[in-house]
């Protein structure tokens, strides 16, 4: 790896960590039902039209629309066609009764919804009268209109949501080839650590972040192994890292990233590989730690090595950093080009007097008036603020804001997949 500048702008550091990300080639293949939030493999096209023949998308009568111009034509109803079923020609003078989804039969080239017919009998049997002069093609959904046979209808490297699932599904698609879940690894540093349940001793807190990254991991749909607290030394570190390395894609830690006497992570991760130590221009956040770790028995080189990215341990900067930069990295290396969260130009119903020197992701809250409230207390402690908030602003170094002013928002719903 090209060792970075000391202090990186998040477009920098960002670029750096996706240029660095290996994708994993492992691919399986899932019945398309059990495919939902998986990533495709393999781009997908249809082998047939949708719909495979025009169709009615209205409850009503089928007819030639010849037959009524007039605007009160009287037809013979000389058939009825539900959905599934195959109608007979359909003659001059004649309609047929047809319900929504069923083929249009041959002869036909309209549909008059049901609602400005009239139906009636004689002696002969039932007829309509249409009160509507219907334009050829009315109502009626052509074979193909949605999907050609041979066109892509989804793409390699994108999320399958349920709409993506009911897609492949309308082209008869079973099953589908996904990328292999990443393997990742997490554990805590720190003695200061306690689990919620345990009693705090003094000067223990506990331990919110595993929580947090654990759900933000799953939301990502990664294979997570928890090799939970990890006490302040630097064997045991090593150790941690020797055992992750060995059965997983990426390794991920919280806290000790530091320099300090108690901060083990970046000895441990230099023994067992190599370690970028990087100063970001990002608040909350600042230190982040990326590189790689040998796995036991190889040389070290590509694809023996597990990515390793060991994030700050206050809380608020843990789940920003995670945010910008692990989620885009777990992505890219799950084979999706696109890895930028929507950004939308929103209101600012605060002001910010003073900007920082650094890029600041500020908790922010959208208000009944469709603008957006700022979180009193910005301190990357104060994980409530995670929880108010409906997503950041993005606010570049040393811009004030103020009130009415158009800041760039992304929302937390863009960042939780």
């Amino acid at each position: 790896m090209t060792e970075p500048k000391p202090m990186l702008s998040v477009a920098e550091a960002l670029a750096f960590l996706l240029a660095s990300a290996r994708q994993i080639t492992e691919t399986n293949i899932l019945p398309t039902l059990e495919a939902n939030g998986r990533i495709l493999a393999v781009a997908q096209t249809s082998q047939l039209d949708v719909p495979p023949v025009d169709n009615t998308s209205m409850d009503g009568y089928a007819v030639r629309a010849a037959d009524c111009i007039s605007g009160a034509a009287v037809l013979r109803v000389s058939q009825r066609i539900p959905a599934g079923h195959v109608g007979q020609p359909l003659q001059a003078g004649c309609a047929a009764r047809i319900f929504t989804g069923a083929m249009i039969p041959q002869g036909a080239d309209a549909v008059v919804m049901q609602e400005v017919c009239v139906a009636s009998k004689d002696a002969e049997g039932d007829l309509v009268t249409v009160k509507h002069t219907p334009q050829s093609g009315e109502w009626i959904r052509r074979a193909g209109e949605d999907i050609r046979a041979g066109s892509t209808i989804l793409s390699a490297g994108q999320r399958l949501r349920a709409q993506e699932m009911g897609l492949a599904a309308s082209v008869g698609l079973a099953q589908v080839p996904v990328v292999r879940k990443l393997r990742v690894a997490v554990f805590f540093t720190g003695d200061e650590l306690a689990m919620p349940g345990d009693a705090l001793k003094p000067g223990a807190i506990y331990n919110s972040n595993k929580f947090t990254l654990r759900g933000l991991l799953e939301n990502l749909g990664c294979d997570i192994t928890d090799y939970g607290i990890v006490p302040d030394t630097l064997a045991a570190t090593r150790d941690t890292l020797r055992r992750a390395a060995a059965e997983h894609d990426l390794i991920i830690t919280s806290g000790g990233v530091s320099v300090g006497e108690e901060d083990h992570i970046k000895p441990a991760v230099e023994a067992e590989g190599h370690l970028n130590m990087w100063q970001i221009a990002v608040k909350p956040g600042k230190p982040l730690a990326f590189g790689e770790v040998r796995r036991a028995g190889t040389s070290g080189t590509t694809n023996d090595t597990a990515f390793f990215l060991g994030l700050p341990g206050n809380p608020v900067s843990s789940f920003v950093t995670f945010l910008l930069f692990v989620r885009p990295f777990i992505l890219r290396l799950q084979g999706v080009a696109d890895v930028a969260p929507k950004a939308y130009a929103m209101r600012a119903d605060f002001e910010l007097p003073k900007g920082d020197r650094r890029n600041e992701f500020l908790r922010a809250k959208i208000n009944a008036e469709g603008g957006l409230d700022l979180f009193a207390n910005q301190s990357s402690g104060v994980l409530t603020s995670t929880v108010w908030g409906d997503g950041l602003i993005d606010n570049p170094p040393g811009n004030t804001i103020a009130k009415g002013d158009l800041v760039r928002f992304i929302s937390f719903s863009d960042l939780m997949h």
